[in-house]
């Protein structure tokens, strides 16, 4: 479990690719401090294992589901990326409940500045249009964002000057592509109110009273 607080930038310094596997070696600081064999570290958002490490990297394989559903199948040697450890129990959680299972990948589709925000605009896959709304929480590439706005497929983000610097956010620029995480609650209220049938069960006041919505 993350919170979507990115705790350094790290680099890619070398890419091993077998079809649709990778093994990525990662130049880090801060997520080495305490790091063991098989710790959990965010990727752009994609929740990794550490299968090696040294004092100046550590190594982590991608499986071809990994491969397929985010982002990472484009990191090359000096790519940078958003690094997080797994949150620990006695910590702040500053972020939101971030799992580090990617749903997919959104297309950024503008990128401006008004006054210190750089605003985004990004396309969303499909699948996950029901799960966002105005103020809402969203995780692009790991980062732990606030909705401003919901329009058809696209929302749009605002960056501080704070997470322009501590994220690889500020990077993306029109066209590219970023890991999405959308909100696991809202996904879980969805698979407790939405009929497996919507067609034979369809979502109605009646149901939702007999399921203690009221």
């Amino acid at each position: 479990m993350f919170t979507g607080i990115i705790e350094e930038i790290g680099i890619v310094r070398r890419v091993k690719t077998a079809g649709q596997s990778m093994e990525l070696t990662i130049s880090a600081d801060v997520v080495l401090a305490d790091v063991r064999l098989g710790d959990s570290i965010a990727v752009n958002g994609t929740c990794l294992t550490v299968t090696g490490f040294t004092d100046r990297d550590f190594t982590a394989d991608i499986m071809p589901e990994t491969f397929r559903a985010t982002s990472l199948h484009r990191a090359g040697s000096g790519t940078r990326v958003n690094l997080e450890r797994a949150m620990r129990a006695d910590g702040r959680f500053g972020g939101h409940f971030v799992t580090g299972h990617v749903d997919g990948t959104a297309v950024v589709r503008d990128c401006t500045y008004t006054e210190n925000a750089l605003v985004m605009e990004l396309t969303l896959p499909p699948e996950g249009r029901a799960y966002v709304l105005p103020k809402g929480s969203i995780a692009f590439d790991g980062t732990s964002l606030t909705i401003f706005n919901v329009q058809d497929d696209t929302v749009t983000i605002s960056l501080i000057p704070h997470t322009r610097s501590a994220t690889v956010l500020a990077d993306r620029k029109p066209g590219d592509r970023v890991n999405v995480e959308f909100d696991m609650l809202a996904k879980y209220t969805e698979k407790m109110v939405v009929p497996a049938d919507p067609v034979k069960q369809p979502l109605t006041a009646s149901f939702l009273e007999q399921h203690g919505f009221k």
